[in-house]
Parts: C-alpha cells; structure tokens; sequence
C-alpha cells in the first residue's frame, strides 16, 4: 500500500513539472503574413526545378506568367523544362521551340530542346540544337559539350543492319487490347 502511495505520488509530482504551455486555440497552420513580400514566380519556378519538384515548378512559372501578363521567354522556358521533367515531351518541345523563336534565347533553352529531340528519337535534329547551344555558350558549358558528343556518336553509330531486323505482329487481346509480338 506504501508503494502504491509512493507511486501516486510520485505521477502527481512528475505531472506538476510537465510544460504547461498549452495548445493554441486553431489548430491550423498561420495565414499568409500580410506585412511579407511575395518571391517572384520565376524564382520559385527555378528553385522547384533544382528540387525536382516539377509539377510544382510548372504551377509557379503558370503564376509568373500572370503576374508578367504574358508569357515571356522565360517563363516559356522554364515551362518546356518542368514538362521536360515530368516527361511530357510533346508539350516541352512546343513551348522550348517557342522560347527559342526570341532573340533573348539563352544555350540553356537551346540544349534542353536538344535533350527533348533525343528521348524521341530525333538525333540528326537534335544534333542541331546542341551545336546551336554550344556555339552561343562558347564551350563553357561540358554538359551542352557533353550532350554534343553523345548526339554526334549516336549520329555516326545509327548504321542501318537488315540482319538486326525483325518481325514482329501485332496481336489482339480482348475487346481493345493490342500486343505487340515478335514473330518467332
């Protein structure tokens, strides 16, 4: 029964040295500070990008532009390079060959429509957009020299071999699947 007293008493003493702060009364997160600035969408824009959040990104460079009232350059390539990310090639090469249809086109733009051209397969074309980007990066850069070499090796190793081709047939699964098989 003394033990029992002890412990009780000793819970009770404990509980008297636990932080009384309490909770506050809303549970949410605080609002916007109204006394803070607003970063640029642009800026935002970049920083998700070198975070790999691209979704994000694209909805940031969306804000720039209307805050900008128009799509600038900028924001058109910056748009091209979230879809890059997020693996939309259609829509990143739209809006990167409209970026780079202005005169403030940096190799930066130049390149990452070159790395578009690449992974659907248009090598000889992008080729082109990374001579273009090497040429107005006046070499600096070794990731535009790099993409460079690799476009021109796959340009020299793309030799037509009939002994490589094969057959293949395209098989019908229910109602609207298709398969595609190799002929055997």
């Amino acid at each position: 029964m003394a033990r029992a007293v002890l412990i009780i008493f000793a819970a009770l003493a404990l509980a008297g040295c636990a932080d009384s702060t309490a909770l506050p009364e809303n549970p949410y997160a605080p609002g916007v500070a109204q006394s803070g600035e607003a970063v640029d969408g642009l800026t935002v824009g970049h920083r998700l990008m070198r975070a790999g959040e691209y979704e994000l990104a694209l909805e940031a460079f969306s804000r720039a532009a209307l805050e900008d009232g128009g799509l600038t350059p900028e924001i058109m390539a910056g748009m091209g390079s979230a879809n890059l990310g997020l693996r939309r090639l259609g829509q990143a090469e739209s809006l990167l060959r409209d970026a780079i249809d202005t005169e403030e086109t940096v190799p930066e733009v130049w390149n990452n429509l070159g790395v578009v051209l690449m992974e659907k397969g248009e090598v000889s074309e992008a080729a082109q957009m990374f001579r273009r980007a090497y040429a107005l990066d006046n070499g600096q850069s070794d990731s535009i020299r790099d993409n460079l070499r690799l476009a021109l090796a796959k340009l020299e190793n793309s030799v037509y071999d009939p002994k490589e081709e094969q057959e293949y047939k395209l098989v019908r699964r229910g109602s609207s699947d298709y398969l595609i098989r190799q002929i055997p």
